[in-house]
């Protein structure tokens, strides 16, 4: 009989694309880790309680308050039925941070929430000591350098594709060795239209994803390329360069995941199937690597890979993220937030496609933005990220008002 494994997970954002397929990684690789707790939403309450019959997690935290009801219904109904005694349930974002920081060296804390709210986590579960398996790029984007310093070397692994990818590459690669990064692109759902053709853009259309099936937000980012420009910030803070160093290729296939090309002038590439399971289960596992994780590529079979260069003009993104990430001072975290604002605003309808990222330069270039003092920490950047808000639904109403 194979004894329960030692090392404990915590899991944020459990009923998310990330986090129902982490656990399927956890299901069928039982010996990684066991889960210790949950934290949700709390939209899905029957996907809760499916996950803790699965997996009994000890504790489950809802962050939004107002579902904490039904998700307890769920919860204590499915424990009664197969009686087992229900977890410890709390509520609320300080929970969800007082999770992310309840384990210790040897156990791993996955974020997989959506957006800045994941950086007071992020930074629990570093103090903490344990792996932090990050897919909540916002908080390294945001938090940037008290992230960095907070971390242990080697103490973030990311659960990205890309990142994945690169760490991957430059496995016995020395600092001084690397040349540049070039993260991939799968170009989006909108891939080779022009600005105009952009304009009448519905939400379900921005949702066709082509290559990769993520939540909302992330899929809207990845149609405007905002997710691409993260992921470059999140790049130059994983593996310690400046953003004119990490490049971007637009990789329609989404095989080739990014490269690292050395100061010899080779390049080193992870290729695989488009399936998360692989930078979940390398970040749950490492150094180890987990057999028949998933599909390899069947190089028996022909096939084509095609790189070209990303339309910076129809896509901003990239650019306007690059700006933020020189200027520092909380601009990531303006843009970041102002992109989260602009993306709700166009699911209920007061916003256009094209005005998602047309926002995000509005809300950057306005002459009253403030800048945060990173010595005042997390605080300061949340003032800066509150601020964005405002200013976001600003010019959401103004640009409302003028149609």
């Amino acid at each position: 009989m194979t004894s329960a494994p030692s090392r404990r997970l915590v899991l944020l954002g459990s009923t998310g694309s990330i986090g129902t397929q982490t656990l399927d990684v956890v299901s069928r690789y039982p010996g990684t880790a066991r889960v210790h707790g949950l934290a949700v939403g709390g939209s899905r309450p029957e996907l809760v309680a499916e996950q803790v019959l699965a997996h009994r997690p000890e504790r489950v935290v809802v962050a939004d308050a107002a579902q904490l009801d039904a998700v307890a219904a769920a919860v204590t109904s499915a424990c009664t039925a197969e009686g087992i005694p229900a977890p410890h349930l709390d509520a609320g974002q300080e929970q969800v941070t007082a999770l992310a920081g309840a384990l210790g060296d040897g156990d791993v804390v996955l974020n997989a929430v959506t957006g800045s709210v994941g950086l007071l986590p992020t930074l629990a579960a570093l103090d903490s000591g344990a792996r932090l398996a990050l897919a909540n790029k916002e908080s390294l984007v945001v938090g940037g350098p008290l992230v960095t310093r907070a971390a242990a070397p080697g103490q973030i692994l990311p659960v990205d594709s890309e990142h994945t990818a690169i760490a991957q590459a430059l496995a016995g690669v020395r600092p001084d060795q690397v040349g540049r990064l070039v993260v991939t692109a799968s170009g989006g759902p909108f891939r080779g239209r022009t600005r105009a053709e952009l304009a009448d853009v519905t939400p379900d259309q921005a949702l066709a994803h082509p290559t990769w099936a993520m939540g909302r937000v992330i899929t809207t980012n990845s149609a405007t390329l905002v997710n691409k420009a993260l992921e470059v910030i999140e790049a130059c803070f994983l593996f310690d360069l400046p953003e004119d160093r990490v490049d971007v290729v637009v990789h329609p296939q989404s095989i080739v995941h990014s490269m690292a090309t050395l100061v010899d002038g080779s390049t080193i590439a992870q290729a695989s199937p488009p399936d998360m399971r692989h930078a979940i289960g390398w970040a749950l596992a490492h150094p180890e690597k987990l057999p028949g994780l998933a599909a390899p590529l069947d190089f028996t079979a022909a096939q084509s890979w095609t790189f070209e260069p990303v339309d910076e003009e129809t896509f901003p993104a990239i650019r306007l993220a690059r700006g933020a990430h020189r200027e520092g001072g909380g601009a990531m975290a303006v843009l970041n937030a102002a992109n989260e604002e602009a993306v709700d605003a166009f699911f209920e309808g007061r916003l256009g496609f094209l005005g998602i990222v047309d926002l995000v330069a509005e809300v950057l270039s306005r002459p009253d933005r403030p800048r945060a003092d990173l010595a005042g920490g997390a605080a300061a950047l949340l003032e800066v990220e509150a601020w964005a808000r405002r200013a976001a639904q600003e010019q959401i109403a103004l640009a409302g008002s003028a149609s």
